[in-house]
């Protein structure tokens, strides 16, 4: 089978329900509260997002930097310096994903693998952020700022490229249209709930593709089925389905009464820090559990996620079982662990125009629609 390849020879099991994302299948954390409903997204000037860089050199951030009411801006883990190889140009997209920048940067004659970039924004955004480019081909740079929907607010040069991955997590800026009349006492109740128990920190729809087919793919690929298709793809496929069991196995736990709990025998994690640790008496540390200062880290399943004991690594059977899987199918794939929960201390809640417009910000991985869920619960989501 050729890496090179892209045409998926196999087709996906349409019939299986099991196998597409739906909110419908995963219980809300407030379930028992009303939401607000009312549409998110109805333009993409109604969803911003700002990054939150795991380090800056000196200290502190980019000096007199702001973000335009609905729009996102993301600050790369260092600035550019203003000498080095690299060049980097803080563009601003609208309407287009990260890769579609990377795209038209291709088609400037600058080779994809040279381009960098902190992390992947979505399409549906006014949306600024850092790309890096090798010195030498800096001049694409002002070919970028004329193609439709992109800009470039500025460039620098730096030593380094821009690598992915190096934040602590995203600030969002979200506004709900048309939602029922009484939302501003429901988000209120809705808010008050969540800032004691948590977000449960589900994969929301993004993950799982356009068609929502890629959990479907990923369980051909790792029951060992054959498909031409590419190594990045390969590990996109089996993503989506590692993402799919975790939120399954948090679904499990909500249904039986464990989400605010740890269990002897599992891995938890702290939120202040992230350290990691093995449960050695759950009855004791489910007290800290319930203040919000840990959390249970469950399973992707694959290498470097080993198998909890006790009830924490039933149930984590269980859910395999649940869909004719087995721990061994997964030894190929990498694997980690991923808190259960999100803390939204920072959250706030105003009126606008048309609705509310709600502000937070989470850990890296996580997905702003699983809080808005929260909010509108039957709202148009997406």
């Amino acid at each position: 089978m050729s890496d090179a390849a892209t045409e998926v020879s196999a087709s996906p099991d349409y019939e299986d329900e099991r196998l597409r994302f739906s909110w419908d299948d995963l219980p809300a954390a407030s379930a028992h509260l009303p939401g607000t409903g009312g549409a998110l997204r109805a333009s993409v000037e109604d969803f911003a997002v700002e990054e939150i860089p795991s380090y800056l050199p000196g200290g502190g951030g980019r000096g007199g930097a702001s973000v335009e009411d609905f729009a996102v801006e993301e600050i790369p883990s260092y600035l550019p310096s203003g000498a080095g190889a690299h060049a980097y140009a803080l563009v601003e997209k609208r309407g287009l994903t990260t890769m579609d920048v990377v795209s038209a940067l291709a088609d400037l004659d600058v080779p994809r693998g040279a381009v960098g970039f902190a992390g992947q924004k979505d399409k549906y955004a006014v949306a600024r952020q850092w790309v890096s480019v090798p010195a030498e081909h800096a001049a694409a740079f002002d070919a970028l700022n004329g193609v439709d929907g992109v800009s470039v607010v500025e460039t620098s040069l730096h030593r380094n490229k821009l690598g992915l991955g190096h934040l602590r997590g995203n600030r969002f800026r979200v506004r709900v249209r048309e939602p029922r009349d009484d939302w501003e006492s429901v988000t209120e109740a809705v808010l008050g709930h969540l800032r004691v128990v948590g977000v449960p920190n589900y994969f929301g729809p993004q993950r799982f593709g356009s068609f929502n087919t890629n959990i479907a793919y990923g369980m051909r690929l790792v029951r060992g089925e054959r498909m031409r298709i590419d190594r990045r793809m390969r590990r996109f496929y089996q993503s989506a389905l590692q993402s799919h069991l975790f939120n399954w196995l948090l679904k499990m736990r909500m249904e039986r009464g464990l989400y605010e709990a740890v269990l002897t025998g599992e891995r938890a994690q702290r939120h202040d820090s992230g350290g990691m640790f093995v449960v050695d008496d759950g009855e004791a540390e489910s007290e800290r559990a319930r203040k919000l200062e840990i959390s249970a880290a469950l399973p992707l399943f694959g290498k470097k996620a080993r198998v909890s004991e006790g009830v924490a690594g039933e149930m984590e059977g269980e859910v395999l079982s649940e869909f004719g899987l087995e721990y061994g199918q997964f030894r190929g794939i990498p694997g980690a662990r991923r808190i259960c929960r999100i803390r939204l201390d920072d959250a706030v809640v105003t009126g606008d125009d048309d609705g509310y417009e709600v502000e937070f910000s989470l850990p890296k991985g996580a997905y702003a629609t699983s809080v808005m869920r929260e909010f509108m619960k039957d709202g148009e989501l997406r």
